[in-house]
């Protein structure tokens, strides 16, 4: 697919926005809204707040690493971009919604690309209730925190919990616990994807819990739900030697 509006979207770096200058030189300036295709600078970071603030916008994004992480970009280059687009990978990836309450009552929806998180806020431990389609699955869990992840974000602070790496478009999201103390033996959960969670944190006030989805932290939160989005994807370009599916798979073989 050939793409002729190109908007270039830089992170905060000296090398990104010289960069960004450098492409919009090059293919002319585009806003978002006017663009058929974002091109984002920077790292992984850069990359889900692209997703955050664009996702809606319907349009692909490809990205290029100039930044410390880039596991969702593609290698910087300056030159063939054009063709680099029209031969991309197109990867559709759907979101976990997360529905947070708060000890005073607010109720606070979010997106996360990457993974639901819950950790506790002072030295003592979580206490987790945990629902699944509205049966509870787990009385009480002891640890530090638990988090939610999608097979995109598998890979990420989920496999670093010892998570497991889920493929591309398995239809599965990961639940795992982080420090788990109590069931000692609860290595977390495979649910399908369209499994409703629900995440209760008991005695609130004595331990409490913040939620976060992606990098949007909740503090003081006294129930979380968490699902798979039946209404945002959005679709990441990536070239075929680097496509992301492929380096997924490759990571549950790498040591």
């Amino acid at each position: 697919m050939a793409f002729s509006r190109i908007a270039f979207l830089a992170s905060p770096t000296a090398e990104a926005e010289a960069a960004r200058q450098a492409l919009e030189a090059a293919h002319g300036p585009c806003t978002p809204a006017d663009a058929e295709v974002i091109v984002a600078l920077g790292g992984d970071g850069f990359m889900l707040q692209t997703l955050h603030r664009h996702g809606g916008l319907g349009i692909p994004v490809y990205g290029m690493k100039l930044g410390t992480v880039g596991f969702l970009m593609n290698q910087y280059r300056a030159d063939g971009l054009l063709e680099r687009l029209a031969f991309a990978r197109h990867n559709v990836l759907r979101p976990l919604e997360m529905e947070a309450v708060t000890e005073g009552g607010q109720t606070i929806t979010s997106l996360a690309y990457n993974e639901v998180s819950l950790l506790r806020q002072t030295r003592q431990t979580a206490h987790l209730r945990i629902a699944v389609n509205g049966q509870r699955k787990l009385d009480e869990l002891v640890c530090d925190g638990m988090l939610v992840a999608t097979p995109a974000g598998s890979t990420a602070y989920n496999y670093s919990a010892h998570g497991p790496i889920l493929p591309l478009g398995s239809e599965v999201i990961a639940m795992t616990p982080i420090a788990a103390f109590r069931p000692r033996r609860w290595r977390g959960a495979l649910l399908r994807s369209d499994a409703e969670i629900g995440i209760e944190v008991l005695d609130a006030l004595k331990r409490p819990v913040s939620a976060t989805a992606d990098s949007h932290e909740v503090r003081n939160v006294v129930e979380v739900r968490i699902r798979e989005s039946r209404t945002h994807t959005v679709n990441l370009l990536f070239d075929p030697e680097h496509d992301l599916a492929d380096r997924i798979l490759n990571e549950q073989f790498e040591s």
